[in-house]
């Protein structure tokens, strides 16, 4: 999986220097914006809290593409027939996604989760779980600069222990599990310093 994440940055690498080259020589860094989602479920054996965090560099002429790093944090516990246990699963990736008409986009984004969990045991645990997630949905900016993403998100290699099995939701007739998530995202941008010193 190492070779999905070298190809991801360095296809990143190359957009990005072919778009620096439309800044003028007073130009500071990107636009930059951080993106939040997350997700908290709770009840009488147990509960989960998961946050995740980007933080993107618009680029292209119109600043409608946006991609960087990624970082995920997830608290489960539980409490089940008078058994208490907890486990933390952390993980890093990177994403990238395309806006187009302050309405749809598409993306792609890629974690590493460190994850302690074994759903199927004939499955060698593993240190990293790779995830890469394809799809698109629907992106609006409002007036105060803040963005929804409301999108819909397919996991392209569906490691059987993957922690995001739980929360797939969707099953064929058969009954096997659609690697299908749906994703809740806001971003906030961020003013560089020397715009800033400009206005």
């Amino acid at each position: 999986m190492l070779k999905y994440m070298l190809f991801f940055c360095g296809f990143t690498g190359i957009v990005f220097a072919q778009d620096d080259e439309n800044f003028s020589m007073e130009s500071t860094a990107p636009p930059q914006e951080i993106g939040i989602d997350g997700f908290f479920s709770t009840g009488t054996f147990g509960g989960t809290f998961a946050l995740g965090l980007k933080y993107g560099f618009k680029f292209g002429e119109e600043k409608n593409l946006i991609a960087g790093p990624s970082l995920r944090i997830q608290r489960s516990w539980s409490n089940f027939l008078g058994q208490k246990f907890a486990y933390n699963i952390l993980g890093l990736g990177a994403f990238f996604h395309a806006r187009f008409y302050n309405t749809l986009f598409l993306g792609t984004e890629i974690e590493f989760l460190n994850s302690p969990i074994q759903y199927n045991v004939l499955t060698p645990p593993k240190q990293f779980i790779p995830v890469v997630f394809a799809g698109g949905g629907y992106s609006q900016e409002f007036d105060t600069g803040f963005r929804i993403n409301v999108g819909v998100f397919y996991d392209l290699v569906n490691n059987l222990n993957s922690p995001y099995r739980p929360f797939y939701t969707a099953k064929k007739e058969n009954g096997v599990i659609i690697p299908v998530l749906y994703r809740l995202a806001l971003f906030i941008p961020l003013k560089s310093k020397q715009l800033s010193d400009r206005q």
